[in-house]
């Protein structure tokens, strides 16, 4: 591809991966290996000169700031548990959900002076809420199904992904508040923007055209 420098996108693996494809397939960019990717991590498209790299999301952003890659789409979850330097370049609508305080169905959450303890993934997201609340909490990070700390009597309540609330219900819980919504967003690296911002905004209009138009089509 004559005067195209090469873009490296990293795909966020799993959910977001495939919805990614799928928008850049109908934007014009094609990705039918993606779509029959086997094993592989890494796809190339020649009409675009574009790498694609499939990684875990933490991933995406530590790639996109060392300028491994120049741009990546993954989950704002993701975006505001870690600090990081990138430019939010793009919603994409995809992917949403909502982070949640959640606990047990009977329980008086908010009453009391007794300090709470929080259990969840995501711990700067959920410091930063109770802050903001102004309501001293302890914080428990926890790996695995954060839904068992309050059930185990580990935590008082959970701060957590929430999409359809059918795991809460199924384990006894109910939302107590909602802190924001979530979705997919596009980020690009800084230096990346300026030493490619011909190629690069290429891509996000061609992606914004087809959420457009995606748009119109639901309408």
């Amino acid at each position: 591809m004559v005067n195209r420098k090469t873009i490296k996108i990293a795909l966020t693996k799993g959910r977001i991966e495939k919805c990614a494809v799928d928008i850049f397939h109908k934007s014009g960019i094609d990705c039918s290996d993606l779509m029959n990717k086997g094993r592989k991590l890494i796809f190339h498209n020649d009409k675009f000169n574009i790498d694609f790299v499939l990684v875990k999301a933490p991933d995406v952003l530590t790639y996109v700031e060392h300028g491994v890659v120049d741009m990546g789409i993954v989950g704002k979850d993701t975006l505001l548990e870690q600090n990081r330097n990138f430019y939010e370049v793009l919603d994409l609508k995809f992917g949403k959900c909502k982070f949640a305080v959640a606990g047990p169905k009977n329980s008086n959450f908010y009453e009391g002076y007794n300090r709470k303890k929080i259990a969840t993934k995501y711990p700067n997201v959920a410091r930063n809420y109770f802050r903001k609340m102004g309501q001293d909490v302890e914080i428990i990070k926890i790996e695995g199904s954060v839904e068992l700390a309050p059930i185990l009597g580990l935590a008082d309540a959970i701060v957590d992904i929430v999409e359809t609330g059918n795991t809460l219900k199924e384990n006894g819980l109910v939302v107590y508040e909602d802190i924001c919504n979530i979705s997919a967003r596009l980020v690009v690296n800084i230096a990346s923007m300026k030493m490619k911002k011909k190629e690069i905004e290429e891509i996000v209009e061609l992606l914004q055209t087809e959420m457009k138009l995606g748009e119109l089509v639901l309408e």
